[in-house]
């Protein structure tokens, strides 16, 4: 640790980052390498990379561990947590705000055409994200059989997100557990007779966490969106995309806290506002018990991210080394991209009305073809579905 940080310059700093970091983890993280190293230098360019390597293999938001990371960096377990929540809160709270308008029992007509515009767009956003993964999980993977199995796991993560719902996760631990398997025997071939056997440098990752809880789902209320929040929080491997599905089957489809059509503006308020995509769960969380809901839901998902960086931060030399870590990422992270890329069929299948899937198809061509950023294109989707909503077109 450099220096003692005040515990106030690292509230101001790390909420300022908060506040500012529209653009989801990219900017996220250009913000706390220009803090950290270029400005303050409180960390080496080598420790703020080993740092994003490291919460890049935790379940989790990625850029909020690492904000959580760095500032346990400068003033450990205390400045962490003022940090990270320095960091969280002010995205948190416009995210209440903007869920109170839009979720509001009898908004404005501009409102509503607001969020089906950009919730329209949403679809074609999760298809974003899933090709901005692809090449490097393609070079991690490897040539060869490697690359089928690639291909492979892909398929399986997209059908596993389009079909299975709250399953989709097991499909996400059976491909990573997979790819342990093959690169084992794969090491164990290739080793001469003579050669001694190298020590296991650690077992699987064991994230088998049960899906469902029936003593905590069945409760219902706080109890469930306990269980929703927490699988939000623990399990959203590879960005917080991947757990769309999860969120959409069991707050639109199990517990009816919000319809299809809401669900899709919540994805999207996730996007427009600053801080993580994980956000999303605070606008289940007041669709299911207002703002107190909103606040809870927050407070579960982003525990575990805390929770594992104060834990680990300082093993995450040895986790960055562990060979069957490395091995379970290399078979998740395609499922992965898989699983975002599929989710972007049930949320097209939200829409309702013919001019959403106009404003859907526009949002693809922007994104996809033209490669430009997220947020200007949600904005736009909004400005046209209120002007859809003033011209008197049929709102979902």
């Amino acid at each position: 640790m450099t220096e003692q940080v005040p515990l106030t310059v690292i509230a101001k700093e790390w909420g300022r980052i908060g506040v500012l970091g529209f653009g989801g983890p990219p900017a996220h993280i250009l913000l706390l390498r220009r803090l950290c190293v270029e400005q303050r230098g409180w960390l080496a360019a080598s420790e703020f990379e080993d740092g994003i390597a490291a919460t890049n293999l935790l379940p989790g938001p990625a850029s909020t561990q690492l904000a959580i990371f760095t500032a346990w960096r400068v003033r450990g377990t205390v400045g962490a947590l003022v940090g990270g929540a320095a960091f969280i809160l002010p995205g948190l709270v416009l995210i209440l705000l903007l869920s109170a308008l839009f979720l509001a029992g009898n908004p404005p007509r501009w409102v509503l055409g607001a969020a089906a515009g950009a919730g329209a767009a949403v679809a074609a956003v999760a298809a974003q994200a899933a090709s901005a993964l692809v090449p490097a999980s393609l070079r991690r993977s490897g040539a060869g059989a490697a690359r089928v199995r690639w291909v492979c796991y892909l398929l399986l993560g997209a059908a596993a997100a389009i079909l299975t719902g709250p399953w989709l996760v097991l499909v996400l631990l059976a491909t990573g557990a997979a790819e342990i398997a093959f690169r084992r025997g794969a090491r164990r071939i290739s080793r001469t007779d003579d050669t001694p056997s190298p020590r296991p440098k650690g077992d699987a990752p064991r994230a088998a966490l049960p899906l469902l809880v029936p003593g905590l789902a069945a409760t219902g209320g706080f109890g469930a969106l306990a269980w929703v929040a927490f699988k939000v929080g623990a399990l959203s491997y590879g960005g917080g995309f991947v757990i769309i599905p999860l969120m959409q089957q069991d707050a639109v489809h199990r517990y009816h806290w919000m319809t299809d059509g809401q669900f899709l503006n919540a994805v999207a308020l996730g996007q427009i506002t600053p801080g993580p995509v994980v956000q999303t769960v605070a606008v289940v969380g007041y669709a299911a018990a207002g703002v107190l809901g909103g606040l809870f839901a927050a407070a579960v998902a982003f525990g575990p991210s805390f929770l594992l960086v104060l834990l680990g931060a300082a093993h995450f030399d040895r986790l960055r080394a562990n060979t069957a870590v490395q091995d379970f990422l290399t078979g998740a992270g395609p499922a992965v991209i898989g699983a975002i890329a599929g989710s972007a069929v049930p949320l097209a299948l939200a829409l309702h009305q013919p001019w959403q899937y106009a404003i859907l198809a526009l949002a693809a061509a922007w994104l996809l073809l033209l490669r430009r950023t997220v947020v200007p294109c949600l904005l736009a989707a909004a400005t046209l579905g209120t002007l859809a909503a003033i011209s008197g077109l049929t709102l979902p």
